[in-house]
């Protein structure tokens, strides 16, 4: 059986990134557009991003045109909308499916790993969340409704730190 380590993914810039670099970190895997009602969620994940970044936690952003293409552009337009509106340092990846037969291999490895709503694997909607510990074990599932700041406690306690939330 694969672990997430074992995953090789696309940067918003071309390059080739393997998952195993983020080994031994604690990982916020979502899937995002920059046109959802759900945009506002950037600033929030970057304030993670910036506030525990030297503690281990990677932020990662997956673009996704899946729901109401909600992110039209293309990868460079996707970067500068991110830079640019929402101020997003943390690595963002290639636009990819998040469900159905184009998915990505690693989010049908998240969705078979950590279901949904009723047992659902399926992506419900822009800025799922996913929080992955130093061991690449996928831990939680957060609904697009969960922000940044709701998920905090939880990555402090993966971190190590004392919660503060």
């Amino acid at each position: 059986m694969p672990s997430l380590y074992d995953f090789n993914v696309r940067t918003i810039r071309g390059e080739a990134k393997p998952m195993s670099d983020y080994q031994g970190k604690v990982m916020l895997i979502v899937n995002t557009a920059t046109k959802c009602g759900f945009a506002p969620q950037f600033k929030g994940l970057e304030k993670l991003h910036k506030t525990y970044k030297d503690q281990g936690l990677a932020v990662l952003g997956f673009p996704s045109n899946q729901f109401m293409k909600q992110e039209p552009g293309d990868d460079a337009q996707v970067a500068q909308a991110c830079e640019l509106n929402h101020g997003v340092t943390f690595p963002l990846f290639a636009k990819i499916d998040v469900n159905g037969p184009g998915a990505h291999p690693l989010y049908q490895y998240l969705t078979s790993q950590k279901r949904g709503f009723l047992g659902s694997k399926s992506i419900k909607w822009n800025f799922t969340k996913f929080l992955v510990d130093r061991n690449g074990t996928i831990v939680k599932r957060f609904k697009p409704t969960d922000t940044p700041e709701q998920i905090e406690a939880h990555l402090q306690k993966l971190l190590g730190l004392k919660t503060t939330v």
